[in-house]
């Protein structure tokens, strides 16, 4: 899985720190989102999303090898 959390996080001028905080998770979970080394939970996701005013499948890009 694909994000776009680092994109819509400089358009909106936050650091990881103040996503982190606004979506309460701490910073190192918005840096392992960010380079694709851990999977959100639907809340988090939905959070984040909510944050950027955008929808999940916005955010997020899903690759046929994560349904296998």
């Amino acid at each position: 899985m694909k994000t776009k959390i680092k994109e819509y996080r400089a358009k909106h001028n936050l650091t990881q720190l103040e996503l982190a905080k606004a979506v309460g998770v701490r910073r190192e979970t918005i840096s392992f989102l960010e380079k694709g080394e851990y999977n959100p939970s639907l809340k988090l996701a939905i959070k984040i999303a909510h944050k950027f005013h955008i929808t999940v499948e916005d955010l997020f890009i899903f690759e046929d090898s994560d349904f296998e």
